[in-house]
Order: structure tokens, then C-alpha cells, then sequence
């Protein structure tokens, strides 16, 4: 990025004299005080603290100039009404002006994984750039964007969204030149208060699109009154204009076949779900001219993000299959089905630690209760449940499972069980075994996940 304090006036429709600063050359742009670089441009957000009081701070460390709410006597700055509104608008600014292919990626469950496999698959071809970790917000996603390489072809864009709206305004940021939704889930349900709802805002990642610009959608219905009329839309799942059309899994691995690749795609992750997500980034990647080849080759260089669906070891050799990072109904529903679908190591049993599930509004009691039809004795042998929500599906195991496989451990805000639930499942957990961890990420069980690992 290198800009002049005049254009990015301009750009932010500054209200103070700033023409003594006019030529002055700002070459990046930062947020947090700490990591400001010589030539920053200085964006003092508004959060837990305000980021006007670390002006002087990042100055000090050599930011060029900064944005800010209030007038600053001899300081470099630019004086808007809203430091937020600012910096997107910088950010989709810069964006226009390059020649970066834009492809966004929105959903309830896949986004990040859908995302890293298109980035994967792109880079073979292309200079691409990605969101990191989940920088996919109002903040995260111009952060993004004006940390590209100058020199990318191709920017991948998660966008998430809490409320109804926030995907509206991140495609008006980044105006997609391709669109995937993954597909519509229960995340955030607190919010929205249905899944229609959440349809409705995922469906407005095509905002900010042009006419005749590429949207993948699911299969699923619940999308049908939301369909853009001036994009070509394409769906996809079973009996979808794309799908797979064959799978197999085993522990750690998926071989399958879709209908617009001559050879199968092999990947070293489980769940049936990420067949339709490698699906979806394979359509994209041809889309976007990347021979079968270079696909393949992607799939192969494949690194996903870290606490979904991921294969570790414990210390005492068992073998223990992470999604931690977040959980909605949907996503406990699709982990349960390939977790009880794999044989079980020989001598050896199955283990699913199961904790609450955030953000789902009234019905929250009612959404955890229904996953009793994804459990069985016959195919997940021990179950722990962990949190509050969650109690009342672990009332219900424990009258379909044998006595003693069956353990439940409180966390509310009269008492959190966590280190007994953390000896519990120490003390079932041998060797040969496979234990699945799923939960929302305030739960905490990452931190179990690498206490196991480590043998602590």
C-alpha cells in the first residue's frame, strides 16, 4: 500500500486542514498500537479501550499519520465522524483500484475450511492472498484486505456474521466477484431467532456484487427466497447441477469423486461435509482457470486452520479427533455421523466429549436434546458432557447407554466442573482409543485437547 495523505483525504471526506501534510506517504495501515511500522497509518478503533488514547503511542512508534474522532493540534491527522466507517472505506478503496479477483466465502459450518482449500487450490496458479485465522468481520475483513501482498491475483474473503446485515455490509466493502455459501445451520440462532433469518443474511453476500458474477449455493430450500436475479447462481449437493457422486472414508482420509473432475480427489480429513466443501473450492478453482492438475496438487498442499475437524495424538497413543473451534447443531450433528461411521481401532473403544453449544437463543435446550438421534451404544461407546444447556441430552444418554458409560459435568455460574470432567476423561482414555472433542470455543475444551496431548 502506498498512498498520499491528500488521497486518502479524499477518500475518507477529511473535515480538517490536512494540506500541510498533503504529500506525505503512508505505506500501511494499522490498528493496534504495538504493531505499528514506520509509514502506518495509524486506525484508533473503538473497543474495550479507545484507540484515540494510543495516538501519541503509535506516533512514537513511527505511524505516518492517523485517523481520528477528535481535532489533534499539531498532529498529522485526518478528522472524521466515524474511524470505523473510515477504514473500510479505505479499505474498498484500494480494493477497486487493484486488479485482485475477489471470491467470498459465508456460511454456518465450512466457511474457513472452504476458504483455505479455494486459497489452496488458487496459489498453485495464482499470487493469492487469504483471510488469516478469523479475521472476518468489520474489522477483520478491510484488515484484510489492506494487508494483501501488492502483487495478489486472487483474494480469498471469509465473512461471518452475528447479526442480520453484517454480510451486507462486508460484501458493499469488498464487492465479490465470486460468491460460495456453504450452507445455512442453527450458528447464532440467538440473533436471528430462525434459520430463515439466517439465510436472509447470509444471502446478502451477492450485496455488493456486479451482475453476472459467479454464487454457489446449497441445494437446500430454505435459500429458494433469497435467489439473486442478476448473478449466475449455481447450486450444489445431491441432485444438484454439482455433487458428489461417490465417497468413501476412512480414519483421516476421504476419497470421492465429483461430477466435473475426470479423477477422484483424495484428502487427508474426515467428514462427509468436506467433500462438499473440497467440491465447492474445486469449482471455483476451474472457474477461475485452474487446470485439473494444479487442483489435484492443491488438495495435496492442503493446511486448514487449526481445531476443525483435525486428527491428534495423546500422549498415551490414543487418538483423538479435534473440532473445537465453534459448534452449532448442524455441526455436532455432522461430526457425531463420520465419528460413529469409523471403525474403531482394534482393542479399542469410542469416546465423544461433548460440550455446550453457544449462541442458539431459546430454543438452546431443545437444540441440544435433539442430538440424542445421533447417539448410540453401539457406535460411540463412552460420552462425557460438558456445561450447562447440555444437560438434559446427557440425562437422556444415560438412560439409552449402560451404567458407568455415561458422565456429566456442570459448568454454570454457581459451579464450573471442568478439572473433574478433565480427570474423567483422563481416566477413561487408553491407548488404543479414539476420543472426539466438540464444543463452542468458550467451553474450553482446546485446552483438554492439548492436555492430552501433552500428557498432563
Amino acid at each position: 500500500m502506498k498512498v498520499t495523505l491528500s488521497e486518502l483525504a479524499k477518500i475518507v471526506g477529511a473535515k480538517n486542514d490536512w494540506s500541510a501534510y498533503a504529500d506525505e506517504l503512508v505505506t500501511g495501515v494499522e490498528f493496534d498500537s504495538r504493531k505499528v511500522k514506520e509509514g502506518d497509518l495509524f486506525v484508533p478503533l473503538k473497543g474495550e479501550r479507545d484507540g484515540h488514547d494510543f495516538i501519541e503511542q503509535a506516533l512514537a512508534q513511527g505511524a505516518r499519520l492517523t485517523l481520528s474522532e477528535r481535532s489533534l493540534e499539531g498532529t498529522p491527522h485526518l478528522l472524521v465522524e466515524d474511524v470505523l466507517l473510515a477504514f473500510q472505506q479505505i479499505a474498498s478503496d484500494a480494493l477497486k483500484k487493484s486488479k485482485t479477483q475477489v471470491i467470498a466465502v459465508t456460511g454456518s459450518n465450512g466457511k474457513t475450511t472452504t476458504k483455505d482449500m479455494i486459497a489452496s487450490l488458487l496459489a498453485t496458479t495464482y499470487k493469492t492472498y487469504k483471510t488469516q485465522g478469523n479475521y472476518n468481520n468489520e474489522i477483520g475483513l478491510p484488515y484484510t484486505i489492506l494487508q494483501m501482498p501488492d502483487d495478489t491475483e486472487k483474494l480469498v474473503l471469509e465473512m461471518g456474521q452475528d447479526h442480520l446485515g453484517d454480510i451486507h455490509l462486508l460484501s458493499e466493502i469488498a464487492h465479490p466477484d465470486i460468491a460460495v455459501v456453504t450452507m445455512i445451520g442453527e450458528a447464532h440462532l440467538e440473533f436471528f431467532g430462525s434459520r430463515e433469518k439466517i439465510a436472509e443474511g447470509k444471502m446478502q453476500i451477492v450485496d455488493g456484487m456486479a451482475e453476472d458474477c459467479l454464487v454457489l449455493l446449497p441445494g437446500d430450500s430454505i435459500v429458494d427466497p433469497y435467489l439473486p436475479q442478476n448473478q449466475r447462481v449455481v447450486r450444489f449437493g445431491e441432485g444438484q447441477e454439482i455433487a458428489v457422486t461417490s465417497l468413501v472414508e476412512e480414519k483421516g482420509l476421504l476419497d470421492f469423486q465429483v461430477n466435473f473432475l475426470k479423477e477422484p480427489i483424495r484428502l487427508a480429513v474426515n467428514g462427509k461435509y468436506n467433500a462438499s466443501n473440497a467440491m465447492v473450492a474445486a469449482y471455483v478453482a476451474k472457474e477461475c482457470g485452474v487446470t485439473e492438475e494444479a487442483i489435484q496438487t492443491g488438495f495435496a498442499r492442503l493446511e486448514l486452520t487449526r481445531n476443525r475437524t483435525e486428527w491428534k495424538k495423546a500422549a498415551n497413543g490414543a487418538d483423538i479427533l479435534s473440532d473445537v473451534y465453534n459448534a452449532n447443531p448442524t455441526a455436532m450433528q455432522l461430526i457425531l455421523e463420520t465419528f460413529s461411521s469409523l471403525p474403531s481401532n482394534a482393542g479399542g473403544k469410542k469416546i465423544a466429549v461433548l460440550a455446550d453449544m453457544k449462541e442458539l437463543g431459546p430454543d438452546s435446550v431443545r437444540l441440544h436434546t435433539e442430538l440424542i438421534l445421533s447417539l448410540s451404544p453401539d457406535r460411540i461407546d463412552f460420552l462425557v458432557f460438558y456445561g450447562e444447556d447440555i444437560a438434559p441430552l446427557a440425562q437422556l444418554a444415560s438412560q439409552m447407554y449402560p451404567i458407568g458409560r455415561v458422565y456429566y459435568f456442570q459448568k454454570n455460574a454457581q459451579e464450573d466442573q471442568y478439572e473433574y470432567m478433565v480427570k474423567q476423561v483422563q481416566e477413561i482414555v487408553a491407548p488404543q482409543d479414539q476420543i472426539l472433542l466438540k464444543g463452542s470455543n468458550s467451553m474450553g475444551l482446546s485446552r483438554l485437547v492439548h492436555r492430552l496431548e501433552a500428557g498432563e
